[in-house]
């Protein structure tokens, strides 16, 4: 199967289904905009699931998630195809990032700027605004993303037993208020936001995996619980009138996509569809993750790339949802 039939077939996913969701929410306030915000940049913060890596230095960059190739024979990566859901909310202002700008299609001094990073926590968000501000200071024509957090909630959920669970409770509150209160730093400088709750890690096949293999308690719901509490806090943090942040909630998304079968058009929300044991990369990632290191069976309407991050279909859906908040909420 070639990349642009495998495109094809992720951009149909759940486009019926889409409006209907709960995975775009306004972050306060009502109405239609009177004048559309059309962003001349787009700035991402958070982690690796808004993260393009160009390991080789050619502006064709790799993804935490399913990479798409030219085609079913040439390997090369095609960046620009099986967006991560920042790309689709620039390319929707004709923007593009420096870490996928192939020659072929380039655009000349790209202004849009990735300030994510692997593993980022709520504590690394400070920084990585220090960063775009020391560069290019936000302006009210900039449209920032956030996401960011779940690795504050595996963090601390690696402390149990030996840490109660109101502890880490505790401990991801404070972590979801500082969230908030960057994206509210964020805000101050005339800059929007889209931000985005983290996933309901329970509900990832990590979770699901230490459910199956701790008796001690169901640590999938002790994974829900932080992911929830985590993102209650931020959104308690967060000040806006209804014109500075719009939401996306990506935890319903994870939610729904396991407890409602076909829901969104994914027919496997339970499984990791990237085949680690074929990587080439040291440690195994998904960074080299395409549609030929699939496990067997494997296709574009799973819903993981690996046990904690999106698929090539999630992304995209996100994406979508990215868009129609961009588009709707009145900034």
């Amino acid at each position: 199967m070639t990349v642009n039939s495998r495109e094809k077939r992720a951009r149909r996913l759940g486009a019926a289904a889409l409006v209907a969701t709960l995975l775009v929410a306004a972050c306060g306030g009502s109405g239609e905009p009177t004048t559309r915000f059309h962003a001349t940049r787009v700035i991402a913060f958070g982690d690796e699931s808004s993260l393009i890596v160009d390991t080789r230095n050619d502006a064709n960059g790799n993804k935490y998630s399913v990479n798409a190739t030219v085609s079913a024979t040439d390997l090369t990566i095609a960046c620009t195809l099986n967006a991560i859901w920042t790309q689709s909310l620039a390319a929707s202002y004709g923007l593009v990032f420096p870490e996928c700008n192939p020659p072929a299609t380039a655009v000349a001094a790209p202004v849009s700027r990735i300030r994510a990073a692997f593993g980022a926590r709520a504590s690394d968000l400070a920084a990585q605004i220090d960063a775009q501000q020391a560069d290019s200071p936000l302006g009210p024509g900039d449209m920032t993303t956030v996401l960011i957090g779940e690795h504050d909630v595996l963090a601390e959920y690696q402390k149990y037993p030996a840490v109660g669970a109101d502890q880490l409770v505790a401990n991801v509150e404070a972590q979801g208020a500082e969230v908030g209160r960057q994206v509210n730093r964020i805000t101050d400088t005339g800059a929007k936001v889209l931000l985005s709750t983290i996933m309901d890690v329970g509900f990832s096949p990590y979770g699901i995996n230490e459910r199956q293999a701790h008796a001690d308690t169901d640590r999938a719901a002790l994974l829900s619980q932080l992911s929830q509490r985590f993102n209650a806090s931020m959104r308690a943090t967060i000040v806006n009138d209804g014109r500075k942040i719009g939401l996306i909630l990506l935890d319903e998304l994870t939610v729904q996509v396991v407890k409602i079968p076909g829901f969104g058009g994914f027919t496997n929300p339970l499984t990791a569809v990237c085949d680690l044991t074929k990587s080439a990369l040291t440690p195994p990632s998904i960074l080299d993750c395409t549609a030929q290191t699939f496990i067997t069976g494997g296709s574009s309407t799973y819903f993981w790339a690996d046990d904690l991050h999106l698929s090539a279909s999630a992304q995209l859906y996100i994406g979508s949802a990215a868009i129609s908040r961009a588009q709707n909420n009145p900034f």
